[in-house]
């Protein structure tokens, strides 16, 4: 953020220890194994999942016995398509939902709509929250501090902290309908933060944002990064994972199907792009590109302000970064962003995915957690028997793996699930409210 509140006070506000904006997502991670005053165990999961399976409406499979793994002080990124299953893991993972089989552990304990008290260490970004249009985010953070149970004068000095860090005072007094959804983006972390939680989970957080907000927001990410706390983002926008996580987890059709450091993913493929913003006189830096011919660049191209410079030569990357950093210093222009290797990290998950595509044949033939549940009738009589990852149904529908809405229109006219599935209230303590009070 060009303006606000300076770093450190920002950092001071988020919780953040020892973060450098040079340094790697890895490297702003402590050590797992020092101290702290955080009540995790510092070797234990997090958040785990074993054979998470979830079926809507007795035919749809969201999650088909999917294990997951994040670690204390991770910083993970779960990358998918629409509809992979991304948002029913967030919504079991808080104990919004039943799992139809298997289980999820959040601090180590079964998450069940019953557990108020894990919920509360836990902070929540839903995509695109809708926050109460004629509160202030002053009055909004208020009301969430009153939902969790804080004291008046906790509750003060903490929203006074959180408004500064993300960069929101000027505005704390005006109509949240009267903000840009950058803003609104950035006071959701706000409310998410304000129970200094040990977990955050931000679905979809640069969704509808523009340039501008989409680097705000993830260096507000990368800030909280910093800290004791571990973070976990859904996204599929791969160059944010790129900038901010540290592990990354990608899902396809209910399973996750690759996880691992980002330096794993990195090792997939040759980096040798390079995609550089800037500002001021970007003609006179387009016109110096040729400069880097000789280290073996073999061709650029423009888009607006951003450069993706494409290299032939075998050096370590850093080398190519540093050559064209001297190129910034020489023109004078201002450097706004720099990422090395999205487009091939881009290349990499959608060659796993491919991967994933090509072996479906042979795990259809070794039945699932989900592919053995015994699954009541659908509607109009007909037993659903789940065979394989998209099978028509006797009455004509394709079994497929969508992560379907429970609460849109006509989900209420299948039979219920059969654990009684039914959605927690935000009354146990304010953390996942987004909406009107």
């Amino acid at each position: 953020m060009r303006a606000g509140a300076p770093t450190s006070v920002r950092l001071a506000a988020l919780g953040g220890v020892g973060y450098n904006p040079n340094d790697s997502p890895r490297d702003a991670v402590p050590n797992a194994t020092s101290g702290g005053s955080r009540r995790s165990s510092p070797r234990m999961h997090v958040v785990e999942a074993v054979d998470l399976t979830k079926v809507y409406h007795n035919r749809y499979i969201a999650l088909n016995a999917l294990d997951l793994k994040v670690d204390k002080g991770m910083v993970y990124g779960l990358v998918g398509p629409n509809g992979a299953g991304k948002s029913t893991i967030f919504r079991i993972m808080l104990g919004l939902q039943r799992p139809t089989a298997g289980e999820a552990r959040v601090f180590g304990e079964p998450m069940t709509p019953q557990r108020a008290d894990l919920r509360r260490r836990i902070g929540f970004l839903p995509t695109n929250p809708a926050l109460p249009r004629d509160m202030t985010p002053i009055s909004y953070l208020q009301f969430v501090g009153k939902l969790l149970g804080m004291d008046r004068g906790e509750v003060m000095i903490r929203l006074t902290t959180l408004l500064q860090a993300v960069d929101l005072t000027s505005v704390g007094s005006q109509r949240i309908d009267e903000l840009s959804t950058g803003m609104v983006t950035r006071l959701g972390i706000a409310a998410a933060l304000m129970n200094d939680p040990e977990l955050l989970i931000f679905d979809e957080p640069t969704s509808g944002l523009d340039p501008a907000g989409r680097r705000q927001t993830i260096e507000l990410i990368r800030e909280l990064s910093g800290s004791d706390r571990t973070i976990i983002i859904a996204t599929h926008i791969l160059s944010d994972v790129e900038r901010v996580c540290t592990d990354i987890g990608i899902i396809t059709d209910g399973r996750v199907i690759h996880h691992g450091p980002m330096a794993e993913m990195r090792r997939l493929v040759r980096q040798r792009t390079l995609s550089i913003e800037v500002e001021g006189n970007l003609r006179h830096f387009e016109q110096q590109l040729p400069e880097l011919d000789t280290f073996g660049a073999i061709r650029f191209e423009r888009i607006g302000s951003e450069f993706r410079i494409s290299f032939l030569g075998a050096e370590p990357i850093p080398t190519y970064v540093q050559r064209v950093l001297d190129l910034v210093d020489r023109t004078g222009v201002e450097l706004l962003h720099l990422n090395t290797g999205a487009h091939e990290i881009e290349e990499a998950f959608l060659r796993r995915l491919e991967e994933d595509r090509a072996t479906s044949f042979v795990r259809a033939s070794a039945w699932t957690t989900a592919q053995k549940l015994a699954l009541p009738p659908a509607n109009n009589g007909a037993t659903v028997e789940v065979i394989s990852e998209a099978i028509p149904t006797p009455d004509g529908i394709d079994v497929v793996d969508v992560d379907v809405d429970p609460d849109a229109e006509g989900a209420g006219q299948s039979a219920p699930d059969g654990d009684g599935d039914t959605e927690a209230e935000a009354s146990d303590g304010g953390v996942l409210h987004s909406g009107s009070p």
